[in-house]
């Protein structure tokens, strides 16, 4: 990062930037990140236990959780155009404002004297805005601000913010709600980004896209389309190298992301954990995610192509993919976490970095939209997909899957001839 800080200080008009420097303004959207990603977790570790307070089933918890990852699928490309059009503090203040919403209609459907249920499914709604998180806004930022060269490494940084997020996000949210109720956990969260919304209209700046050193400026003067324009979006993909890359980013991970949406299901019936256990072995994730992404993915960036990474990660998946299919109990599943741990960090860093290179500087944040709609894609569809699975075929078909696919997709990477990375450019 210090290369980074350098390297942009140079040609950079001293107002350009806000009222912080560069290096604070990437400290502060990390942090800003960690924040979204702590009360997100806060409300996950409440959410099961509300849902049955208000006499909700599983169906109704399915259909719940549907509906945010169907808001959330539909919101992130838009969503990434707006923060394209309207800049960067536009984009995190909408996404805070949203998120205030979310959890202050989560803290009211607490409430024994108001109809708890419609207001849980009417919290649902402001997540077509919560972009915070996946990190649209954010993402948009440090690829604003990072070269072509350091953009895996930072974009891999995203890492410790999840890592983070998770385990103090679960701590909290179980703490609070034990200590002072249910309710509390949603109000401390809808607390703490009034907070982000302060930060966001202070901090940061109108817009960081004049701001890379590495691209031009925009060109002005020409006609853009409307932030719900959905062919300015969809053109995006039909750029050169961005669909095949799109299509292994979505493909490649898609059995590993059933996996994981079976998981509380799968470590209930197959693995026999209780709550406790399970709680920790999710900690176990957050950490190797923490340490995965925020540190090893950046190192390997450094002494191999974005390229190499890509096949490595998609390598690895089938390997893990033939071992999950063997697998029997949770001690074999703790040795294989952390390759699939591995595989989904350089996966979504690498994919990320080389799709926003593909692009112009100017639509750097609706790639970012486009490619944060992946997880929401798999939530939409996983709890259906992968419960008929599961039913049928048992834990090792998604191994099997995810071998299957993954060595398909590598073949097809290995027959194909080294693509050079291509560098922002601005039409």
């Amino acid at each position: 990062m210090q290369g980074a800080g350098a390297s942009r200080d140079r040609g950079q008009s001293p107002g350009s930037m806000g009222p912080l420097s560069q290096p604070w303004l990437i400290l502060l959207t990390y942090l800003l990140t960690t924040l979204e990603v702590t009360c997100l977790f806060m409300q996950f570790s409440i959410l099961p236990y509300l849902s049955r307070r208000l006499g909700l089933d599983s169906v109704g918890f399915g259909y719940l959780q549907t509906t945010f990852g169907v808001l959330q699928l539909l919101g992130g490309p838009v969503f990434g155009r707006f923060a394209d059009q309207r800049g960067a503090r536009a984009a995190f203040t909408l996404s805070f404002l949203a998120s205030s919403a979310f959890y202050l209609l989560l803290a009211a459907s607490c409430s024994p004297d108001l109809p708890g249920v419609y207001l849980l499914f009417a919290s649902r709604l402001p997540g077509v805005l919560m972009h915070t998180m996946p990190a649209s806004a954010a993402q948009m930022i440090i690829t604003d601000l990072s070269s072509p060269e350091e953009r895996p490494a930072a974009l891999g940084r995203f890492g410790l913010c999840f890592g983070v997020g998770i385990i103090f996000g679960s701590l909290l949210g179980g703490t609070l709600s034990t200590t002072f109720g249910i309710q509390c956990p949603a109000v401390v969260a809808f607390v703490a980004n009034l907070l982000g919304i302060g930060l966001s209209v202070t901090c940061i700046p109108s817009s960081t896209k004049c701001a890379s050193t590495n691209t031009p400026a925009m060109s002005p003067g020409g006609p853009q389309a409307g932030v719900l324009d959905l062919k300015a979006i969809s053109r995006l993909l039909l750029l050169p190298g961005v669909l095949r890359v799109f299509f292994i980013k979505v493909v490649s991970g898609f059995p590993s992301g059933l996996f994981m949406v079976m998981f509380s299901i799968i470590s209930m019936d197959f693995f026999q954990l209780e709550a406790a256990q399970a709680s920790y072995l999710m900690s176990f994730f957050g950490v190797l995610q923490m340490v995965t992404q925020g540190l090893v993915i950046g190192r390997l960036s450094s002494h191999f192509s974005e390229e190499a990474l890509l096949r490595a990660s998609v390598l690895v998946f089938v390997m893990v993919g033939l071992a999950m299919a063997m697998m029997s109990n949770v001690f074999h599943f703790c040795l294989l976490v952390p390759g699939l741990i591995f595989s989904l960090c350089a996966l979504n860093v690498v994919t990320d970095s080389m799709l926003t290179k593909a692009v112009s500087a100017s639509d750097t944040g609706t790639m970012l939209g486009l490619c944060a709609s992946v997880q929401p894609l798999t939530r939409t569809l996983g709890p259906t997909l992968g419960g008929f699975l599961y039913r049928s075929f048992g834990v090792s078909i998604f191994g099997h899957v995810q071998a299957a696919v993954n060595f398909l997709i590598l073949l097809a990477l290995w027959r194909e001839p080294k693509i050079p990375p291509k560098r922002d450019k601005v039409r």
